[in-house]
């Protein structure tokens, strides 16, 4: 890429940084006297310590003044409360119409805090938090690089790695709060309307409350898992590109391409390999007993897609020219 070699590899510092302008210089002229003077060990100013550079809570407080941050949590709030209002529009005369399996789903959704907790999340688990998951770890450093701040975190200087490393746990912990969120608002809407009740599903006997809601946080876990598909792709593309719509809007696409995929049973076991294949295979959670074996699996498959995404994307981040 054309343009400013600051925070490139070739002008980089002894930790990934940019070398400040005239240091290297300035420490051959100086000698061995540099560093007892401005100078440490490897060139760097003295003092400097790069695990003290960027941290987590700085770019955490950073990431929430930004405007998408408090959208995407405000949204993941007002979700429930507007499938709630939705419910109280129900009239209650249109059983028979063609909504199948939907509609007793929602009928369930009805009957208690937990149910609707669980009729939140299966509605918003396909896409909504994709999209979620997908803005914070997509936009974290192609937005930077969009807005010509990237560079200048780097000469500060800080370390590529941890550059990468704070924002990405950043984001995974943002990513985390919006289905926190999602899910204690609809659990405390849900129970102040409906009552705090058995859980109860379709494919499963009818269980306690207690049980039901470490049935629900069992189930959360999981989305969890999975969602480090998303958050390993998106952050992938936010790295190797300066367009943050085109990393968040690429990590979707794909996951919805990989879900079509799935649903080709032509392609027999190769849909096993599918980072979506086990997407739902919360459901086994709810189950009397619980199936564990899908599950199992899917969070094997998740955390090795995540593992090879984040790897690739340290790898070409630290290897990359940074010019804006």
């Amino acid at each position: 890429m054309a343009g400013s070699s600051v925070g490139s590899p070739s002008g980089a510092g002894p930790n990934g940084g940019a070398v400040p302008s005239g240091a290297a210089s300035g420490g051959a002229a100086s000698g061995g006297g540099a560093r007892s003077g401005g100078f440490g060990p490897g060139g760097a100013a003295a003092g400097y310590r790069p695990g003290a550079t960027l941290p987590f809570g700085a770019e955490f407080r950073r990431q929430a003044s930004r405007r998408r941050t408090q959208l995407a949590l405000g949204f993941m709030v007002l979700l429930p409360l507007i499938i709630l209002v939705a419910f109280q529009f129900e009239s209650g005369d249109d059983d028979g119409g063609g909504r199948g399996e939907f509609a007793s789903l929602a009928d369930l959704a009805t009957s208690g805090g937990l149910n609707f907790t669980l009729f939140s999340i299966l509605v918003s688990a396909s896409f909504l938090l994709v999209v979620v998951v997908a803005l914070f770890c997509g936009d974290t450093v192609a937005s930077e690089a969009s807005w010509g701040s990237l560079r200048y975190l780097l000469a500060v200087p800080v370390p590529r790695a941890r550059l990468l490393t704070v924002k990405l746990l950043v984001a995974l912990a943002y990513s985390g709060l919006a289905l926190l969120l999602l899910a204690g608002t609809a659990l405390l809407a849900g129970t102040l309307r409906y009552g705090w009740s058995p859980l109860t599903s379709q494919v499963a006997a009818e269980l306690t409350p207690a049980e039901g809601l470490v049935r629900l946080l069992a189930v959360l876990g999981y989305l969890a898992v999975v969602l480090l598909v998303v958050a390993g792709l998106a952050f992938l593309l936010s790295v190797v590109t300066d367009a943050a719509l085109g990393a968040v809007g690429g990590a979707v696409l794909l996951w919805i391409l990989s879900s079509i995929l799935d649903q080709i049973t032509a392609l027999g076991v190769l849909r096993d390999f599918l980072p979506t294949h086990y997407s739902s295979a919360w459901l086994g959670l709810l189950s009397t007993p619980m199936q564990t074996d899908d599950v199992v699996r899917g969070a094997i498959s998740a955390v090795s897609y995540a593992t090879l995404f984040w790897g690739l994307a340290f790898w070409r981040f630290t290897r990359k020219d940074v010019t804006s």
